[in-house]
């Protein structure tokens, strides 16, 4: 049996070794043996095969927009009442929050009242926050609100609120419906699957481009991308928390004589409540990680001010309004996790008086009117006093530009080297890859690890982005996506066995780990082009920044998972720490770490459309010039390219991993 599974062992070793010498030397010489054959097909994918995918998207995207009529409603009155049914909410939400109600159109247009004011903001937060039942919640809203006042960024912070407090209730909405829907029909259940699969891997940005062809540009095209966005956690969340409900409490539910309407706001919503909040937690997170993409088609907010920043290259500016935006998203994160663990309250006697009933609106509603008269006669309480205001903006430029003067040949030795023996060189193997050999080497390597369909799939997917002509393009982003992903796991894996391993380091590691995490990924742009300039290596720091978390997380858990009793065993047989750590902890960690580097992969691939920015020419790029010419098809195909070669990594990694669990004998 030994001897078998050592055969079999090195036949595994020769394959993967084999197949990596014939893929180099392909990448070496393919360039030389086009120019001896003369075969221009040997690096690039012949130009009267390729698909004109991106030409039948566009002109079908014209015909809907322009053509395209449902009898009595055309195509682009759809999209106007969908415009209208979101506009109408937002503008009095952002009228409500920050610019006031008034009557008449531009210069004639006359307020008729004030909006709230700060003081009232932070009022309704810290009673959301009393109400959760969390006094440690009512210090921290209430610090995060204060300091949006006191830095500068409330009127931003505002209109970002306004966009938050509208997307999310329609993407929860949406992908409960969505929920509902698969749990009872299994059918669409599994036909949501590949989509849902899809949309979570699109780039964001590829988003952008068909909304903005629809929608025009303004906050409601920001709006419908950020929804889009953020719904499909919700729906996948919906679905596997009514799958979860205990079948006990179902049974009972039908004993009872419940309907199906009954058993599912009665019975299946109620007890699902702690799971579906996780994905409402989900949406809020991912709805402000879409401000600043959304600030490109007019969402406005904080996102456009870190955006302007990035143009300007304002480094002080760019971090304020980040951190602004971190903060915010740290008190939403929060009060929604609060509410998710909240128990019912008792049933209120309804004979008592309104306001003893409710004394906590009761005060609501009597701050608000205090303030909103007060406000009319002094400014400061309905407005943040601007001489009150306080700026860590030239601090910030302060030490980029202290950094620059002082380690600038260190930095730049640091950037020379990575570059000449690790960037360079992975680019020229991937830049050198045929595209037939690239379509059969994937599909080879894909069935080997998860078999012939998850084969078949890989080169598929491969082949069409080959015949969309997007080869080399692609073979950029893969090199960048793998450089990122060894560094970003060079780092982080023993970082993450050292916190499994320390109390005092984890406490340490997860703070900063935690930190990186709440950081829109726009901000890790600023201070490495100010330090790097643009480019690969910049686009490259910045992904690793971005990326480093799962690979953290997933090994401070791998190792902390592993049975003490399998660790004493080891002991008792004589092992040494480090036979101890290489011989039982990271074998048995191993799912863990795989699937640690399967969500830095997913990481790595969504930063570097954004990391299109700042100079490099991948797909990102491609996706970013069809959103500057609102080139619909280009962004489309683009987008979807980006998809299957995440989807690609995905399941290769998650049959790795789901092999590695059943060598262990583990579920």
């Amino acid at each position: 049996m030994s001897e078998a599974l050592s055969r079999l062992t090195r036949w595994a070793s020769l394959f993967w070794l084999g197949l990596f010498a014939i893929t180099w030397a392909l990448s070496t010489w393919s360039f030389d043996l086009y120019k001896a054959l003369d075969a221009r097909w040997i690096i690039r994918f012949p130009k009267k095969f390729e698909l004109p995918l991106d030409k039948w998207i566009s002109d079908a995207m014209s015909w809907l927009v322009e053509d395209a009529t449902f009898g009595l409603f055309t195509f682009r009155d759809v999209t106007r009442f969908i415009s209208a049914l979101i506009e109408a909410p937002y503008d009095i939400v952002r009228s409500l929050l920050i610019d006031g109600f008034a009557v008449g159109q531009g210069q004639q247009a006359v307020q008729v009242a004030p909006s709230l004011s700060w003081i009232a903001v932070i009022g309704i937060i810290l009673a959301l926050a009393y109400h959760a039942r969390r006094r440690n919640l009512v210090l921290l809203v209430g610090i995060c609100f204060v300091y949006l006042a006191m830095f500068g960024q409330w009127d931003s912070a505002m209109i970002t609120l306004a966009s938050v407090l509208i997307a999310v209730p329609i993407g929860v909405a949406g992908g409960l419906a969505l929920g509902i829907f698969a749990y009872r029909v299994p059918l669409a259940e599994r036909m949501m699957r590949p989509v849902l699969d899809l949309m979570q891997t699109v780039p964001v940005f590829a988003y952008l481009v068909p909304i903005l062809f629809l929608f025009g540009f303004g906050p409601v095209s920001a709006l419908v991308a950020t929804v889009v966005y953020a719904m499909p956690p919700m729906v996948r969340v919906s679905t596997v928390a009514l799958q979860s409900v205990p079948q006990e409490l179902i049974e009972a539910g039908r004993m009872v004589g419940c309907t199906q309407r009954q058993m599912m706001w009665k019975v299946l919503i109620p007890t699902a409540k702690p799971s579906l909040m996780v994905g409402v937690n989900q949406v809020i997170m991912l709805t402000l990680n879409m401000v600043i993409i959304a600030s490109m088609i007019g969402a406005g907010g904080l996102g456009y001010d870190v955006l302007t920043a990035l143009r300007r290259l304002d480094i002080g500016g760019g971090v304020e309004a980040g951190l602004a935006i971190v903060v915010m998203a740290i008190a939403l994160d929060r009060l929604s996790q609060a509410f998710a663990v909240r128990r019912f309250d008792a049933p209120l006697n309804p004979s008592l008086p309104f306001h003893k009933r409710r004394p906590l609106l009761t005060g609501i509603l009597l701050l608000v009117a205090v303030t909103t008269v007060a406000g009319l006669f002094v400014p400061p309480v309905h407005l943040y006093p601007e001489d009150l205001t306080i700026t860590t903006g030239s601090f910030w430029t302060a030490a980029i530009e202290w950094i620059n003067v002082n380690f600038f040949n260190t930095l730049e030795f640091i950037k020379t080297q990575l570059l000449t023996f690790l960037l360079v060189p992975i680019k020229k193997f991937f830049g050198g890859i045929p595209w037939i050999w690239g379509i059969l080497v994937i599909g080879l390597a894909a069935g080997r690890v998860g078999g012939w369909k998850l084969g078949l799939l890989a080169a598929g997917l491969t082949l069409f982005v080959a015949a969309s002509g997007l080869w080399g393009k692609a073979m950029t982003t893969v090199y960048l996506c793998a450089t990122s992903v060894l560094i970003a796991s060079i780092i982080g894996i023993p970082l993450g066995i050292w916190a499994g391993q320390s109390a005092r380091a984890n406490s340490v590691i997860g703070a900063f780990i935690d930190t990186l995490q709440t950081l829109p990924s726009f901000v890790y742009l600023i201070p490495v082009v100010m330090l790097f300039r643009v480019g690969d290596f910049s686009a490259m720091i910045a992904v690793v920044l971005y990326a480093l978390a799962p690979a953290v997380r997933y090994a401070a858990h791998g190792i902390r998972s592993i049975d003490a009793e399998l660790i004493e065993a080891g002991k008792v047989f004589g092992c040494t720490e480090r036979q101890i750590l290489w011989r039982i902890k990271l074998p048995l960690a191993a799912p863990s770490l795989l699937l640690g580097l399967n969500q830095t992969i997913m990481l790595a691939i969504s930063m570097l459309v954004i990391t299109a920015l700042v100079g490099t020419r991948d797909l990102g790029q491609e996706v970013y010039i069809a959103l500057t010419k609102a080139n619909t098809g280009q962004g489309i195909v683009a987008g979807l390219a980006v998809a299957f070669i995440a989807i690609i990594a995905d399941r290769i990694v998650t049959a790795l991993a789901r092999s590695s669990r059943e060598r262990l004998g583990l579920k």
